[in-house]
């Protein structure tokens, strides 16, 4: 798959303070990419970067095949963590505006804009100021002025921030059908469950530094631990916990069945597989419950930073 977006070797300084160490990222075309880190890692310096808001101090970016130059502006769109809309402007009138900004005539931004309004059923907020809105509400029309202009590249920094559950679904899906109709997406958040759901890509900064990037499940293949969640009814729950021992590694499990079972969380040893597992548990019991512990997204960032540290 060619890659949209190519970051090379980026450096950015701030005086003596390196906010972003070498770091490059090639992020595929038609993918949803997680930027990923803690505070202060460097990500929204990577951003502005990207955005030509700053510049690195060393380094390249290549968007389509060419080298990020001004004019690029009008294939991008940002939706930043804080948002950046007029308060005292109409809905309308500001919606207008910064289409025009983006390259639109203004015949064409009222088509666009009158399809998105109305999808979002807020047709009736046109003449409404930003400042009579809920943050939800100007929320929803931040991300359309963001995506109205159909950007090659779309950047969203916490777009669910002041979502309730449903709105925040809704805006899922529809970052999700961008991608499909053929965007490419760089999603940054802290809210794991979102990464789960949406990324086909990873990438994690910390400290300045990228440390790992990839497909997100080769990422999950790679922290894997061969560990497995059991279940098990038998009528000698202790003595089949301590022949389980002899041959793999045992840890209580926090998971419940809707019965008294025995209920482990068991990691394969060396020269076992989980066949193996699985025909002892069979031997001596009815197997209600048997599946692999995947690590989540959560764990992969929270195991990454604390080897970093």
């Amino acid at each position: 798959m060619k890659n949209l977006l190519e970051i090379n070797n980026i450096v950015k300084k701030y005086g003596d303070f390196r906010a972003l160490n070498d770091v490059s990222i090639h992020i595929p075309k038609g993918c949803v990419y997680g930027l990923l880190g803690p505070n202060g890692a460097g990500k929204t310096s990577l951003i502005r970067i990207i955005n030509q808001i700053t510049m690195p101090d060393s380094g390249a970016i290549i968007l389509d095949g060419e080298t990020l130059a001004p004019h690029h502006t009008a294939q991008i769109g940002y939706l930043p963590e804080e948002r950046g809309l007029y308060k005292s402007m109409k809905v309308g009138e500001q919606a207008l505006y910064l289409a025009q900004l983006k390259g639109l005539s203004k015949t064409e931004a009222k088509k666009r804009l009158k399809y998105w309004f109305e999808k979002f059923d807020i047709s009736a907020w046109w003449n409404k100021k930003i400042e009579e809105l809920s943050k939800g509400m100007a929320q929803k029309v931040q991300f359309i002025v963001t995506v109205m202009h159909n950007p090659k590249l779309l950047i969203f920094d916490e777009p669910f921030s002041g979502f309730d559950p449903i709105n925040a679904q809704l805006i899922a899906k529809e970052i999700l059908q961008l991608r499909d109709e053929g965007a490419t997406i760089i999603f940054s958040t802290h809210r794991m469950e979102s990464v789960e759901e949406m990324c086909d890509e990873i990438a994690l900064i910390d400290k300045s530094n990228k440390i790992l990037d990839g497909k997100l499940a080769d990422i999950k293949r790679e922290f894997r631990t061969h560990t497995f969640q059991v279940g098990l009814h038998t009528e000698k729950p202790k003595e089949v916990e301590n022949i389980l021992r002899e041959s793999f590694e045992v840890f209580p499990s926090n998971f419940k069945l809707l019965n008294d079972s025995l209920t482990l969380n068991v990691k394969l040893t060396e020269g076992n597989s989980s066949n193996d597992l699985l025909s002892f548990l069979t031997s001596r019991g009815e197997v209600q419950h048997f599946v692999e512990v995947i690590p989540s997204a959560n764990d992969i960032f929270i195991q990454a930073i604390n080897k970093n540290s």
